[in-house]
């Protein structure tokens, strides 16, 4: 049987760490453009008590997206130990393309997978390079898509990058800025048979009749300034009360359609949107079949890294898959989860063996 197995991953997380006292400076203001009527101190305090973010990654001035993209690309390359013209296509997840320092505006043109091929020097102009655009569930999603071309047989091996520089659109006078990061992911997958390792079910579901504006582009809360350029913002409370109504139930479904009960599940992957939220997700998932959430089921990056969207779960399987996050660990024949929920409202998951 095809199987759509990972055979290299890599990630890059920037040098650049700003930890939560870098934001004591900061001029907040809500939605209405009113500044609070609490100190920064305990703005950062209540943040950190819902997030649990301590510090988080931003890209340097005179890196962008297609950069760390690359580099993420590069080293998945090389732990897949391939001839990188023998890709077939190059799917790169991301949701606001290539923005420059100093400037918040998108740039898709050219899209980031055909800079990153370019960047790479592939001259085979077979390997197909294109951009997803599907809000955090982007990584995930383009996964998914791979796995559609290998078992429809138009591809045999495929690079799928996840790549975000959210520092470069974010309103820095709207407290939630704090929450996004910069981060590069990847992975090589490859067309196998006769495998049990692999891609066994997946799940996608867009939410759009209410929930479309959960998160969007507007103006700065910054009052009576001349700035015309779009932010990313969103609605924190609608987008936690929607996350664990959906999401466990998708998660069980994926998990069903494999054939497995939640007791073969050795570890959830999961956006790292939330520490709070997260959790809670977590919860309710094990709540569906009446069991405790075992130790070490749900690694967390968050704290450290903060929410780079597209970025953070490729990056947190390469960081265990490299022995580099504490005592987690993948071993031969373990079911992962790989979820996420973002713009859209999308929610997807993979169940993949290892």
């Amino acid at each position: 049987m095809t199987k759509t197995v990972i055979i290299g991953t890599g990630h890059y997380l920037p040098e650049v760490c700003k930890s939560n006292e870098n934001f004591l400076q900061n001029n907040f203001f809500d939605e209405k453009g009113e500044a609070y009527a609490y100190p920064n101190e305990k703005i950062i305090e209540k943040f950190y008590d819902i997030t649990k973010i301590q510090e988080r990654r931003y890209i340097r001035p005179d890196q962008n997206n297609s950069d760390i993209a690359t580099i993420a690309a590069q080293r998945a390359i090389e732990d897949a130990k391939i001839d990188p013209e023998t890709l077939d296509y190059i799917i790169c997840a991301t949701n606001f393309g290539e923005v420059v320092d100093g400037d918040p505006r998108s740039n898709f043109m050219p899209s980031i997978a055909v800079r990153v091929k370019n960047k790479l020097r592939l001259k085979n102009p077979k390997i197909v390079a294109y951009d997803m655009v599907f809000g955090c569930p982007g990584w995930v999603e383009a996964m998914i898509q791979a796995e559609a071309f290998i078992k429809a047989g138009m591809a045999k091996k495929i690079l799928v990058i996840g790549a975000e520089t959210l520092s470069r659109v974010v309103d820095k006078n709207d407290r939630d800025s704090m929450i996004f990061a910069d981060g590069a992911g990847a992975a090589v997958v490859e067309r196998k048979e006769s495998t049990e390792r692999g891609l066994l079910s997946h799940n996608t579901q867009s939410h759009t009749l209410e929930e479309a504006h959960y998160l969007f582009n507007g103006r700065t809360y910054k009052p009576e300034v001349d700035d015309n350029n779009l932010y990313i913002k969103m609605l924190g409370r609608k987008i936690y009360t929607f996350a664990l109504k959906h999401v466990p139930v998708a998660i069980k479904q994926t998990i069903e359609d494999a054939g497995l009960d939640i007791t073969d599940i050795s570890k959830v992957l999961i956006h790292q949107a939330n520490e709070k939220m997260d959790e809670a997700i977590i919860n309710r998932l094990y709540k569906l079949y009446n069991q405790p959430v075992p130790a070490g089921a749900m690694p967390m990056t968050i704290g450290k890294f903060g929410n780079s969207s597209v970025a953070t779960i490729p990056t947190m399987l390469d960081l265990i898959l490299k022995q580099q996050l504490g005592d987690h660990q993948i071993q031969k024949g373990d079911n992962v989860v790989f979820t996420s929920v973002g713009a859209g409202m999308h929610i997807n998951a993979i169940v993949y063996r290892f």
